[in-house]
Parts: C-alpha cells; structure tokens; sequence
C-alpha cells in the first residue's frame, strides 16, 4: 500500500506499520461507552443525564491530583517485565468496581482516586514496555495524558484532525509548561511545592486533562448507578474502565515510540494518511 503525501510506508519497517494501523484502530476507535452500554443495554443513556456533574468533578479532580502525586514520585517503582501485567491491573481495579457498583455514588470519593491509582500504574506498566523511561518526567507525564485520551470530542475539536491528535493538542501547551517548570527540580522538591499549592502550571495541566477524563467516568459513574447492577456489575464495569485506559495507553505509546525514532511531524503525517478504518 503506497501512502499518499510525501511520505510513504517504506520508511517504516513493516512492525512498524503495522504497530502504527494498531494504533490508530485502538486511538480512533475508543468506544467505551458502547462496551458499556453493550454490558448493561440502554439504560445508560438515561443515566448519565441524571448524575451529578459537580460530585463528578470534584471526585474527578481529587483522583487525578493523586495520580500527579504519584506520577511525580513513585512510578519508577513499576515491575519490570516483558509484557504488562494488564491481567493483574484488571483484578484489581474490578474489586474497587466491586465497592462502587455496591455503594453508587456514595462510594465515588473513595473509590475512584483508588481505581485511577492503579489504572496510572498500568498505564506506566505499557509505556515502560514500549521502551518509554519512566524515570523521565516527560514520559511520567506522557502516562497522566493518557487519561484525556478517548473522550467524546468535543465542538472545538477540528473535525479534520484526529481525535487523538485533537486530545494532544489541546495539552501540548500545558504539557511544554509543566516540563519547563520542573526541569531542574528534584522529584521531592516538586511533591513539597504541589502540597503548598506552589506549581500551578502542573495544576493547570491536570485541570486540562480533567475536563476530558471526567466525560469517561461521567459515563462509569452513570453505568454503576443504573439499578440492579449492584457489586459484581460494578467490577465488570471497572474492568471496562480499565481496559478502555490501558488500549489507549499502547496506542499513545506505540505513536511517541515512533515518533522518538522519527519525529512527529512524519509520524503524524503517516498516521492521518492511513484509512480511518485500518
């Protein structure tokens, strides 16, 4: 297949090609709605209109500054293996789904810094095995813009672009930002200035990627509050979730893999150059 543009797929080996069409499947395809919707049939559609958005917020906002804090200090801490563990991620954030779907939206404050939590590692688990280094802070916060990945566009979205390129330019700013900022700080010294409010270009950052994470758990929370769904749907739902985050993470990780070896601009002329239903 002879790509249009001014570049071609030779100069990509045929892996590489073939990861970049993966990744575009996986980046243009999200879907996580529809496998929930799949899993508990149309009441969702209901749902959602009558959840609290502000309890969504705050509890969205509250998990993702956790996720910062852990980002910034302790993900290096990741098991090194050849493949993800995305199996045992699964396991654990099911039994956090477990307390959700028992307890609605009651339970939302606890429960989903904790199953973000672990979605950050999983997250941090597929970078690593796609050569990334977690020890790099621009990977770390690579991993926390996996959480903005796979949201419903929104109106500002440029319907020619992709939505997975749309998602990152909304973020390439903060993201520049937040890496200047903390070039020459040590991960402590970070930590001791998000806890006395003194970084608010990462907290800028996290806002930004909040506001399209929390249309994701607008839809888990929705789904957990249809009746009936009780414990054991919600760790059905809280593997959903998972799975969702942690496809969007090797199709995020495939594409700056590329582009490392590459450059962006080539990878992401090769990427909207490849058919939208590869």
């Amino acid at each position: 297949m002879q790509l249009p543009g001014p570049y071609s797929e030779n100069e990509l080996t045929p892996e590489e090609l073939a990861d970049l069409k993966r990744a575009k499947e996986i980046l243009e395809n999200p879907g996580f709605a529809m496998k929930v919707a799949g899993y508990i049939g149309k009441p969702i559609e209901f749902a959602i209109d009558k959840i609290d958005s502000e309890t969504i917020s705050r509890a969205t906002s509250k998990a993702l500054g956790k996720a910062l804090d852990i980002a910034i200090g302790s993900l290096d801490e990741v098991v090194q293996s050849d493949t993800p563990a995305n199996l045992q991620h699964k396991l654990l954030v099911g039994g956090s789904g477990a307390v959700g779907g028992f307890f609605g939206m009651a339970a939302l404050a606890v429960e989903l810094p904790i199953s973000t939590t672990i979605m950050l590692r999983s997250i941090a688990d597929v970078a690593r095995s796609q050569g990334h280094d977690l020890n790099q802070m621009q990977t770390r916060l690579a991993c926390l813009e996996v959480f903005s990945l796979g949201s419903t566009k929104n109106s500002e979205d440029d319907a020619s672009e992709s939505a997975y390129f749309a998602a990152r330019a909304t973020l390439a700013y903060e993201m520049r930002a937040a890496l200047q900022s903390v070039s020459k700080m040590s991960s402590k010294a970070i930590q001791d200035a998000l806890q006395r409010g003194q970084m608010p270009v990462l907290i800028r950052f996290i806002n930004t990627i909040a506001s399209r994470f929390g249309i994701v758990v607008s839809e888990k929370v929705a789904a957990q509050a249809v009746p009936l769904v009780g414990a054991a749907g919600g760790a059905a739902i809280n593997v959903l979730f998972i799975d969702h985050f942690q496809q969007m993470a090797q199709g995020h990780f495939i594409v700056k893999r590329l582009e490392q070896k590459y450059g962006e601009a080539k990878i992401a002329a090769l990427y909207n150059a490849l058919p939208a239903d590869v």
